[in-house]
């Protein structure tokens, strides 16, 4: 993949680039293999690896430069910005929808926030665009309500140049610190959720949940998930850190009792609605913090999945798996290092299949789905 900006030495996100892609599936492989030498694996699978550009369904932008002429993009560390726009992992559709929010930005007078200064209102800019249908949802990340009724007045010019933008929100994030968002999501559109599709499971997107941003190799993810638990014949499922529902919504069947539990109820929310779109009558999905709902629950299913974030899982429910022993536990994880110190604290649990999935080529970042098997 070429990158001008990788070339002019203005961005260098995508570490690997210069590496030949096949040279970074096989290191992404052996850091992986040697972070589980200590374990017998039964099965190592083939990498799982997507499109090497264009991939993305999500620009996180920041915001600089001024009102007439606002950049979109990131900072360096000495506040040195740099345009993103034009950045390949984007598919095509991506630059001529940033182009017209610059000229928005302008219109509509919202002043790029300045981080030296702690001066302006606009912090960034979130795009997210479905494989489904091209609909759009577009975030404002706002100082403060300041500039709410200057963005709602230009709104229609916007959507007027823009109709696959369906979910418009503004976010408040008033804190002088690099925080993506804040707690306050604004709706601007009457539909807060963009509907998505992998392997036939309907899949929202609300403004604060999360969602994968490589959807080619998440399909393959879920779909390889849905694969190997359904030739387990289970009936009954933890999917914890369940985000939207993707692995649990694929994983199950009509008859599986299924129990998803997610800290956010934004993304509680849009797996509700997956859930009752596809018609599952057994499934549970709940905003609650999965240790504390582990731990706190006498019922023991045949398989618990989780899915954490970098931190991974942790010793307390480790610990609890440990004694609560389902006969499978289904572990993804965006971060090996942490997946397998949780693994060395599952003993009495044998490796019967690692594969990697690379979510995010040109860095050292993979993802990985591994299943345990009691005994």
């Amino acid at each position: 993949m070429h990158c001008a900006l990788y070339t002019a030495g203005s961005c260098r996100s995508c570490q690997w680039l210069e590496k030949p892609y096949s040279q970074q599936l096989a290191d992404k492989q052996h850091h992986l293999q040697t972070l589980l030498a200590g374990r017998q694996v039964a099965q190592w699978l083939a990498p799982a690896a997507g499109q090497q550009g264009a991939f993305r369904n999500k620009a996180k932008m920041v915001v600089s430069g001024s009102v007439e002429r606002p950049l979109l993009g990131m900072l360096h560390r000495d506040g040195t910005p740099v345009d993103l726009c034009a950045c390949p992992l984007y598919p095509a559709s991506f630059a001529p929808m940033l182009t017209l929010l610059k000229t928005f930005i302008a219109r509509a007078g919202l002043t790029p926030y300045n981080v030296a200064r702690k001066r302006g209102e606009l912090k960034y800019l979130l795009l997210t665009e479905s494989t489904l249908n091209g609909e759009v949802m577009l975030r404002f990340v706002l100082r403060s309500e300041s500039k709410l009724t200057q963005l709602r007045a230009a709104l229609p010019w916007l959507q007027q140049r823009l109709p696959q933008a369906t979910v418009i929100s503004a976010n408040i994030q008033p804190v002088h610190m690099a925080i993506l968002e804040g707690e306050r999501e604004i709706p601007l559109t009457e539909r807060q959720a963009l509907e998505e599709r992998f392997n036939q499971v309907p899949l929202y997107i609300r403004p604060q949940s999360f969602f994968q941003t490589n959807p080619q190799v998440a399909a393959d993810l879920y779909a390889t998930a849905r694969d190997w638990v359904q030739a387990l014949a289970i009936d009954s499922m933890w999917d914890l850190f369940c985000g939207v529902g993707g692995f649990g919504l694929h994983c199950a069947r009509a008859q599986t009792r299924l129990t998803g539990i997610e800290i956010n109820a934004e993304a509680i929310a849009c797996a509700r609605q997956s859930a009752a779109a596809l018609g599952l009558r057994q499934v549970n999905f709940q905003a609650l913090d999965s240790t504390h709902f582990a731990t706190a629950e006498g019922e023991v299913p045949q398989l618990v999945l989780v899915n954490p974030p970098r931190r991974g899982i942790g010793q307390a429910l480790c610990d609890y798996l440990h004694r609560m022993a389902p006969d499978y536990i289904l572990y993804s994880s965006c971060n090996a290092q942490s997946m397998a110190k949780d693994l060395a604290m599952l003993p009495d649990y044998r490796i019967e299949r690692v594969q990697l999935f690379d979510m995010f080529p040109h860095t050292a970042h993979y993802e990985v789905l591994t299943l345990l098997v009691r005994g």
